[in-house]
């Protein structure tokens, strides 16, 4: 029997996610089972580095597809590099920020 496409059934999906999980958790778990990397993870990570590379509120949010930017808070976890980036660009030369 042919495997019908995730677009035909969430069923489908759902066990490809899985699978992917169960995947990647295999490859990256160090303490045993279930330990590993999360594909969730890279959600956070990927919006970060998006956002750090300059990218608009709109277009974090489209991104993600969040409807409201107090959605969008929980993924973005600028770096303290990213941060004094920015405040360097407001007080330019003063080093205490």
């Amino acid at each position: 029997m042919p495997r019908r496409s995730w677009a035909s059934t969430s069923r489908t999906w759902t066990w490809t996610w899985r699978q992917a999980r169960a995947l990647l958790d295999e490859h990256t778990a160090l303490g045993g089972p279930g330990t590993g990397w999360d594909l969730h993870e890279f959600r956070h990570s990927s919006l970060t580095h998006f956002g750090e590379s300059g990218a608009s509120l709109l277009m974090l949010m489209a991104k993600s597809r969040h409807k409201k930017p107090e959605n969008l808070r929980r993924y973005f976890k600028p770096s303290l590099e990213a941060i004094a980036e920015v405040t360097s660009l407001l007080a330019p030369g003063d080093s205490r920020r």
